[in-house]
């Protein structure tokens, strides 16, 4: 079981750091279309978060904030909303993820643009809900077993 630290500094680093890798995670996946990173940068970073609060502040913090049933949905649906993005390319008869196809009224820059940033979001949500989810069922299993 992930218990609570005890240590001053550690929690109050935590409580710093947590809102910012938060923060942070959000920048990189909307600025990953002009620079490295994006979505899968992303959900990293905001998987790290999320477990730095189970480290920090006990199992019962981070299960007030997301449960496995929500991470598990989360992935679930990061998975959709990539897949959803690109079938409507192959339905039109082009490519999958060809952004142009998406039943949008907005020129192609900004269909691409859109599409590029679904995509990223859904890949931000597989990899952060599949990573915290990993990293509870490692840590509650009884080391003694």
């Amino acid at each position: 079981m992930i218990e609570r630290h005890e240590s001053v500094v550690v929690t109050t680093f935590a409580r710093l750091v947590i809102p910012l890798t938060h923060l942070f995670a959000l920048y990189v996946l909307v600025h990953g279309h002009e620079s490295p990173g994006g979505g899968f940068q992303a959900g990293v970073i905001l998987a790290a978060g999320y477990i730095l609060m189970a480290l920090a502040f006990g199992r019962e913090q981070l299960d007030r904030h997301v449960n496995e049933r929500l991470c598990l949905a989360l992935a679930s649906g990061g998975v959709l909303l990539y897949v959803g993005t690109g079938v409507p390319g192959i339905v039109t008869g082009s490519a999958f993820l060809d952004y142009s196809a998406l039943p949008l009224p907005l020129s192609p820059a900004r269909a691409r643009w859109l599409g590029i940033l679904l995509v990223e979001t859904g890949v931000t949500a597989a990899v952060a809900g599949t990573l915290i989810v990993l990293f509870v069922r490692l840590a509650d299993r009884d080391p003694d077993a």
